[in-house]
Formats: C-alpha cells, sequence, structure tokens
C-alpha cells in the first residue's frame, strides 16, 4: 500500500495553506500517458476515479495508473525556507 510520511504530509499542508487551496485540495499524482511519467501538482479536489488518501491531515489524489505504480512506494517531501519543494518517492522500508 501506498505510503506518505510525516514529513510529506506536512508540506503537502504547507503547499496547500500557501496557495491559499480551498479547503479539501490535496497533492493529485497522475499519469500522463504522452510523456509516459506521472506528474504531481495541487489540486483543488480529486478527479472522477482517483482514490483519495488522507495522511497527517493532507490529501493525496491518485489516478488509478498511479494507484497501482506506486502501491509499494513511500512519498517523501522537503520544503525549504524559500517555500522550495521536493517530492521523493522510494521503496518502502520491508
Amino acid at each position: 500500500m501506498f505510503m506518505v510520511t510525516g514529513n510529506a504530509a506536512e508540506v503537502i499542508r504547507r503547499l496547500a495553506e500557501r496557495e491559499r487551496a480551498p479547503s479539501g485540495a490535496g497533492l493529485r499524482i497522475a499519469a500522463d500517458p504522452r510523456a509516459g511519467e506521472l506528474t504531481v501538482g495541487l489540486s483543488p479536489r480529486p478527479s472522477q476515479g482517483d482514490t483519495v488518501l488522507q495522511a497527517g491531515g493532507a490529501y493525496l489524489f491518485l489516478c488509478p495508473v498511479a494507484l497501482q505504480a506506486l502501491d509499494d512506494k513511500a512519498l517523501d517531501a522537503t520544503m525549504t525556507e524559500d517555500g522550495d519543494v521536493d517530492f521523493v518517492m522510494a521503496d518502502q522500508p520491508r
């Protein structure tokens, strides 16, 4: 099952506050079929078919392709004092 670290949840909450996102907004991870990769961005609400996860007060919206691709991954993140965000996907510890 996809895992979100406490750091990532905090960064997502801070990012939503900074962007003045509406209540219930979250980080959406979705497949970009043209690029053959996943995209990550703040979204005011999930898209139809997304799985909604809540971790540490932060919302994540995963499209079906992303949910399957990230099943054994963990999302971590950092935010610098300047507001730069770095998301990292890693294998979950066994």
